[in-house]
């Protein structure tokens, strides 16, 4: 038997990194494609709960895809619980921009999706690509001119070996991101602290009054062992991510800072 796979992103149903990502899939796997109609970028995990939800069937590469008006995580939950898809496996990206540091996933909608879809019990990966330049992040991704040949021979790869053998425990998403040049193997990490030097741009519209830009450059690199310092390295970062957001050594201090009042 096949395996069922979904196939989501976050930079929205014609962009040509997850239609590379179907073509890596579509050899071994049965995929259906369920990603939101527009680019949803930094949109995290958020779910459309104060809007309805428009679904429209479209044709795309000799197939059809499911397109969602709305976030990746309501593609996710679309698929599984209204076109009752039944998934082994959930696939998001592949991204146009590196999804690294714990400061990045909290942020991604391609992270946010593979997140979704393991808090409604299908595992899932997250599939992100380096960019050189950061500008190419907000071009129309129907036109990228981003080489996915090596991203795709990792999502083969990757997908096959989580198939057959499974995820390790405690394990809820991996997260993988593949230099713009593959010059190793792969690296499993950990999320580095930082991507970006977060900063604030004033600028003032014609009418005198400010308004803002976030922005900020990237960092250079990160220690040893991070998902960072491993693509920067030319490596391909495959880090764990569990869902328990819990900070278990900080139970202890807690506990004796409240102890009168524990019952």
């Amino acid at each position: 038997m096949r395996p069922k796979i979904l196939l989501t992103n976050d930079d929205g149903v014609t962009s040509e990194g997850l239609w590379a990502a179907y073509d890596a899939l579509t050899p071994f796997a049965d995929v259906t494609v369920v990603a939101p109609s527009a680019q949803q970028s930094a949109v995290g995990r958020s779910i459309s709960i104060f809007e309805p939800i428009r679904v429209t069937r479209i044709p795309m590469h000799t197939t059809e895809a499911y397109s969602v008006g709305g976030k990746p995580t309501d593609a996710v939950i679309i698929g599984i619980y209204s076109l009752n898809l039944k998934p082994d496996l959930v696939v998001s990206g592949i991204n146009i921009g590196e999804n690294l540091s714990y400061e990045s996933i909290m942020t991604s909608g391609t992270v946010g999706a593979a997140l979704e879809a393991s808090n409604q019990g299908v595992p899932s990966i997250a599939f992100s690509l380096e960019v050189e330049e950061q500008g190419k992040k907000f071009d129309d991704p129907r036109y990228s001119d981003e080489n996915f040949a090596a991203a795709k021979t990792v999502i083969t790869d990757v997908c096959q070996r989580l198939l057959k053998d499974g995820f390790p425990l405690g394990t809820d998403v991996v997260n993988v991101n593949i230099p713009t040049e593959v010059t190793g193997g792969y690296e499993i990490t950990h999320l580095a602290e930082k991507l970006f030097l977060t900063g604030v741009e004033e600028r003032f519209d014609p009418r005198g009054r400010p308004y803002y830009w976030i922005n900020g450059p990237f960092c250079s690199d990160a220690e040893e062992g991070t998902d960072v310092h491993a693509v920067r390295e030319g490596r391909i970062s495959i880090t764990p991510i569990t869902l328990d957001c819990t900070a278990y050594s900080g139970k202890t201090g807690l506990e004796n800072m409240f102890h009168d009042e524990l019952s």
